[in-house]
C-alpha cells in the first residue's frame, strides 16, 4: 500500500481548524473552557496552527474520571484545545484510515455504526446455523504503542504528522508503552486501525463466512461449528503474537437461540434488547427525569441526553418494553420525547 504524505499543511489550514473548532464545540457551547478559547480565538488558532506545522505541541493534560456504564472504565477528557487538534487531524486523515478497513468493520465510519452492524448480524443469523461472539480483554488498555506506531508508519510518511500521532499515543500509559486513552477521538481511529490486519486475516486467509466487527466486539457466523472454532483458535494465536492482545473465551450459539451483540440479542429476522440493556435504560431514564424535575438540567440538556437513549430502544423489537417505559415516564411526570408504543 502506498504511504500518504504532505498532510500536515492541510491539517493546519485555517478553514480546517475552524471546522475542527465547530465540531469540538458541539453540545459544549456553555462550557467555561469553550468560552475561554473563544475569547482569544484568533490568538489560539494562530498558535495551534504554528504548533501543528512544527509538530511541537503539548498534549495529554487529561482530566480523569470513572464511569460504571455498563462496566467500570477510566475516561480521559482532553482539554478543549486538544480536542480541536484531534478533530483537525481526523478531518484530513479520516479517509486514509478508512481505506485500510474491510467493509464489515462498523465503528467510526460514515454510513456504518451500531445499527448497520446489527442489521448485518440479523441477516447472518437468518442464513447461517452458528454464531460466535468474540471480544478482547481490556482492549484499549492493551494496545501496544510500538505495534501501533509501526502500523501508522506503514500508512503515513509525513514525518511531522507521525510526530503528532506519536505524541498523542505517548501521552497515556496503562502500563509501559501500552494503552490508549478512552475518550480521545484519535483513540477511536487508532483502535480501529489496530485490528485491520486481524480483520483481513479473518476474511481473506481464514475465509470466515460472516465476520462483523464494531471496535473490539466481533461476531462471526457459519454453518460448520468445527471450522468456526478452528478459525477462532487461529485468530487467538494471531492476536497474541502480532498485537499482544488476549481474546476472552468465545461465546458460540446456534443462530436460532440468539447471541448478545452490541447490547442487543440477535436472532434470525429480528433483534431484541439484551436484559442488561433494558436495566440500563430504565435506570438512566429515571435518573434523567429526576435531574430535569429537580432543576439540575434544563429541558434542552434533558433532551440531548434522552433522545439517543430512546433511539437505542426504538431500534429493537420490544413494543411491550417501550409501553412499560412510557408508563414510567408518565408516573414520574416526565415529558415524553418521541417514545411511542
Amino acid at each position: 500500500m502506498k504511504r500518504v504524505g504532505n498532510l500536515t499543511e492541510r491539517i493546519a489550514e485555517l478553514d480546517n481548524l475552524y471546522l475542527a473548532f465547530a465540531k469540538a464545540c458541539r453540545g459544549k457551547q456553555r462550557k467555561r473552557e469553550v468560552q475561554d478559547f473563544r475569547e482569544h480565538f484568533d490568538e489560539n488558532m494562530s498558535k495551534l496552527r504554528s504548533e501543528i506545522l512544527s509538530g511541537d505541541i503539548q498534549v495529554g493534560q487529561y482530566h480523569y474520571f470513572t464511569i460504571r456504564d455498563p462496566k467500570e472504565r477510566i475516561i480521559c477528557a482532553a482539554p478543549f484545545r486538544e480536542r480541536v487538534l484531534h478533530h483537525a487531524i481526523m478531518n484530513v486523515c479520516h479517509e486514509h484510515f478508512d481505506r485500510s478497513l474491510i467493509d464489515t468493520t462498523y465503528a467510526t465510519r460514515p454510513d456504518k455504526g451500531v445499527y448497520a452492524a446489527i442489521d448485518k448480524a440479523v441477516c447472518a443469523a437468518s442464513r447461517y446455523e452458528w454464531m460466535v461472539k468474540l471480544d478482547f480483554r481490556k482492549y484499549y488498555d492493551s494496545i501496544n504503542h510500538i505495534v501501533l506506531k509501526q502500523l501508522l508508519e506503514r500508512k503515513f510518511k509525513d514525518k511531522t504528522l507521525l510526530r503528532l500521532f506519536f505524541r498523542i499515543i505517548d501521552s497515556y500509559h496503562a502500563e509501559t508503552d501500552v494503552g490508549l486513552p478512552i475518550g480521545n477521538l484519535t483513540s477511536q481511529y487508532f483502535a480501529n486501525l489496530y485490528l485491520s490486519d486481524f480483520d483481513h486475516r479473518a476474511k481473506e486467509v481464514l475465509r470466515v463466512p460472516i465476520y462483523i466487527r464494531y471496535m473490539d466486539d466481533i461476531l462471526m457466523a457459519g454453518n460448520n461449528k468445527r471450522e468456526l472454532m478452528e478459525s477462532v483458535r487461529e485468530m487467538e494465536a494471531f492476536a497474541l503474537s502480532k498485537f499482544c492482545l488476549t481474546l476472552k473465551p468465545p461465546i458460540c450459539h446456534k443462530s436460532k437461540d440468539g447471541v448478545v451483540f452490541l447490547g442487543y440479542r440477535v436472532l434470525p429476522h429480528h433483534y431484541l434488547l439484551a436484559g442488561r440493556s433494558k436495566r440500563r435504560f430504565r435506570t438512566k431514564m429515571i435518573a434523567y427525569g429526576h435531574r430535569l424535575h429537580e432543576g439540575v438540567w434544563e429541558e434542552q440538556t434533558y433532551q440531548e441526553h434522552i433522545l439517543p437513549l430512546l433511539a437505542y430502544v426504538q431500534h429493537a423489537d420490544c413494543k411491550e418494553f417501550r409501553r412499560s417505559c412510557v408508563s414510567i415516564i408518565e408516573k414520574g411526570d416526565n415529558r415524553r420525547v418521541g417514545l411511542t408504543a
